[in-house]
């Protein structure tokens, strides 16, 4: 378990560039040097924030969205690229971690990915979204549980989930067994309405308790202007409203600062780490309070790819079948 120490960390609610392939990049490089000058030690974006979440996926049956999709094809993200060079940079010059979610493009497919920078610029982590949700089925492929790492930084032990990935316990205990402090979630924000951002937070606030670690969840926001530009029907520009909820909870389930639902903006609080141990002390789901002989989880975390060479390291692509191996704390990135 990290000492006892303060950890100051920033969630962002910012709104995408929707016409430029480098405008939300910078927008994200601004946010990360002004989140730096508040003193933040660590920074999240919301999901598949550059260049943008796919909000006309949410509205347009998918024979209007060709071209839309193959915009977001055109500007998506490279790993690794020019993008993440530029984060990578701006994280090591102000000693700050990132945790960005990106549309990455694998050759010929989409990827909702989110990327961890620790506070040297190095790229710690690249996970792929596991279940890509209802319309997102459309857009991205699945992820695999390769990317399921909690990864260590100098502020701690740091892992993340996109949106509704929280409602897979099975995913979330994951990365509880690997003893995260911070947990980094993501959504796309201006969606559905205040029903998804009540959800939102009771997802989010119950994780927490749950893991018995802090949450820092960012979402995305919309001008009305790119509502518009999504969507001229009155009726669906409701469909691209509301659902933000910005936030910092600590392992009690407690807000740190006041919610963020409305507009572009940043919050931040001061994470005390002790109390982590604190909430650990009376409910450790994965140590104490957890009955392994009972109830265990198995994990494949062996990355899914489409062919196996012998031309290439066995310890890259294995030669033999997949199979599922107990979980255990190996698994753990030290």
């Amino acid at each position: 378990m990290t000492s006892q120490k303060i950890v100051r960390a920033a969630a962002i609610q910012i709104a995408p560039v929707f016409d430029s392939a480098g405008g939300t990049l910078e927008k994200v490089c601004q946010a990360i040097a002004d989140a730096a000058k508040k003193g933040a030690q660590l920074v999240v974006f919301p999901e598949t924030f550059i260049p943008y979440y796919p909000y006309f996926s949410f509205i347009l049956p998918p024979v209007a969205s060709g071209s839309a999709h193959m915009k977001l094809y055109e500007y998506a993200v490279v790993v690794p690229g020019p993008v993440t060079d530029a984060v990578a940079a701006q994280a090591r010059s102000l000693g700050i971690v990132v945790v960005l979610g990106v549309n990455e493009r694998d050759h010929g497919s989409l990827y909702n990915t989110q990327l961890i920078f620790d506070e040297t610029g190095c790229l710690v982590l690249k996970r792929r979204k596991i279940t890509p949700t209802f319309h997102e089925r459309m857009i991205w492929g699945q992820g695999d549980a390769s990317g399921l790492k909690v990864v260590k930084t100098g502020i701690g032990r740091i892992g993340a989930l996109a949106c509704w990935e929280h409602y897979n316990p099975l995913a979330r205990y994951a990365l509880m067994a690997q003893h995260e402090e911070i947990h980094c979630s993501q959504f796309p924000g201006s969606l559905v309405g205040p029903v998804f951002a009540e959800q939102i937070e009771v997802t989010i606030r119950h994780h927490a308790l749950e893991s018995g670690c802090f949450v820092i969840n960012s979402t995305g926001w919309l001008s009305d202007e790119q509502i518009q530009s999504v969507t001229p029907d009155p009726a669906l520009q409701k469909a691209l409203r509301g659902g933000c909820c910005t936030a910092i909870i600590s392992p009690e389930g407690q807000h740190l600062a006041e919610p963020l639902r409305s507009g572009e903006g940043m919050v931040i609080a001061d994470l005390d780490m002790s109390l982590i141990t604190k909430r650990k002390r009376m409910m450790d789901s994965v140590g104490h309070y957890a009955r392994p002989e009972l109830l265990s989880l198995m994990i494949n975390d062996k990355p899914a790819v489409p062919m196996f060479s012998e031309t290439l390291p066995s310890n890259q692509y294995p030669t033999e079948p997949l199979v599922f191996t107990p979980f255990s704390s190996t698994h753990s990135s030290e």
